[in-house]
């Protein structure tokens, strides 16, 4: 699995940033032009590992499709020559994974404490939830509601104003461990929940009116894994039956159209839909507390990374929710309100149709509990990082994303049902 030396704590970031476990590997992007042309990828996946970074299962190759994947060193050679050999129009993306992977830490700030610009370690956001509660806690209050396949605490931030039959929305990041940006948003949303509180009319109104529960990260074993050993690493960390491979793909592990498209029965596919619905400890975590505060959230945000779109269901079928209209034009107002910051331009629509099938999904999940307000957000950039998307684009990218989820919380507000 390509591993890194195995640290724990700060020392893991400063150390792999020595290690060269992915020293010369490339991320090559090739456009399909027919059937014969995914043949040949799909023969490629069969011969060599294979990490495909979207679409993120193999299976879901066609015509025309933008394709990115990542291989090994010694392979990356054979690999241009059979894309070359095939004429399968293809560019390197990144042509060392490490450099990449070292460019992620430029940010000026670097010490071992919490930082809205900077990566934080599990540790370092755990201690974050305890601190941004205590110190606001008028504002903020944070609960456990599960624990991981590994142990760790599932930690629930809620953030308004106390009162009276309050309505909620629900936000969460960090459901695939590689996908860093993505926690970064949940940290930088409470800050400025707690920062523009009485300042800014907007939040205050938000906040006064609507309850946030912000999960920081679901996949938090996945998350500490990406750290110490692999920092490619997708999946949850439990064990599979009969199989020495690990994890499920959170996000193909909830009951909506469970492994039927666009996720995988085998437990070493990194889109392995899992045993059962809910077989994760994590998912079945959210699922509960979603179910149990059923009449009051009112929408559902899950943050992930990378493609710049803003979807929403479905991803299990290509058939429209009964709601599409109104989503389509909620999705449609929300981006261009992110675009109006740094002008970053983000794809809408539905998921199976904007991206690729994908049954199982979180998003589809709520949308089908009556959480009639459903969106995922698929943050920077469009492929040039990938999931190494550098620190210096943390703030940005979380403004940007920001102005997106005030918008969408704000519709939500004057249109409660």
């Amino acid at each position: 699995m390509w591993a890194f030396l195995v640290l724990t704590g700060a020392a893991a970031v400063s150390a792999h940033l020595q290690d060269l476990a992915f020293d010369g590997q490339k991320v090559f992007r090739v456009i399909l032009q027919d059937d014969e042309q995914v043949e040949i990828i799909q023969s490629l996946a069969s011969k060599m590992q294979v990490d495909f970074w979207q679409p993120d299962y193999v299976e879901l190759l066609k015509p025309k499709m933008q394709v990115d994947f990542r291989v090994e060193a010694d392979k990356a050679l054979e690999v241009e020559h059979l894309l070359k050999e095939n004429k399968v129009e293809y560019r390197v993306l990144i042509d060392n994974l490490q450099t990449a992977l070292d460019a992620q830490f430029d940010s000026k700030v670097r010490s071992t404490s919490h930082s809205y610009e900077k990566y934080n370690s599990w540790e370092n956001i755990a201690t974050w939830t305890a601190d941004i509660a205590a110190q606001n806690p008028s504002l903020v209050s944070r609960s456990v509601i599960g624990e991981t396949y590994e142990g760790r605490p599932l930690y629930l931030l809620k953030v308004g104003k106390s009162g009276a039959n309050k309505k909620a929305i629900f936000i969460d990041c960090g459901f695939h461990a590689r996908e860093w940006i993505s926690p970064a948003f949940c940290q930088w949303f409470v800050k400025d929940a707690v920062e523009s509180y009485g300042n800014d009319n907007l939040v205050t109104k938000l906040l006064d009116s609507l309850d946030f529960y912000v999960l920081p990260v679901l996949n938090i074993d996945g998350y500490v894994y990406t750290w110490t050993n692999d920092r490619m690493w997708r999946k949850t960390r439990s064990k599979n039956t009969g199989s020495v491979c690990r994890g499920t793909d959170p996000n193909r592990n909830f009951d909506a159209g469970w492994c039927t498209i666009g996720a995988s029965k085998r437990a070493c596919d990194s889109t392995y839909c899992g045993s059962e619905p809910e077989s994760e400890k994590e998912t079945k975590a959210l699922a509960d507390f979603i179910r149990e505060h059923l009449s009051t959230i009112k929408a559902y945000l899950t943050i992930h990374s990378y493609s710049q779109l803003l979807l929403f269901p479905y991803s299990y079928t290509y058939s429209h929710p009964a709601d599409y209209d109104e989503l389509n034009s909620i999705a449609s107002a929300a981006a261009k309100q992110l675009a109006s910051l740094y002008n970053t331009k983000y794809t809408y629509g539905p998921g199976a149709a904007t991206i690729y099938p994908a049954a199982g999904g979180s998003d589809d999940w709520a949308y089908d509990q009556g959480i009639k307000y459903s969106f995922t957000f698929e943050l920077r950039d469009t492929g040039s990082y990938g999931f190494l998307l550098p620190e210096s684009q943390i703030k940005p990218t979380c403004e940007e994303t920001l102005l997106a989820v005030k918008y969408i919380a704000n519709y939500v507000l004057e249109h409660l049902y």
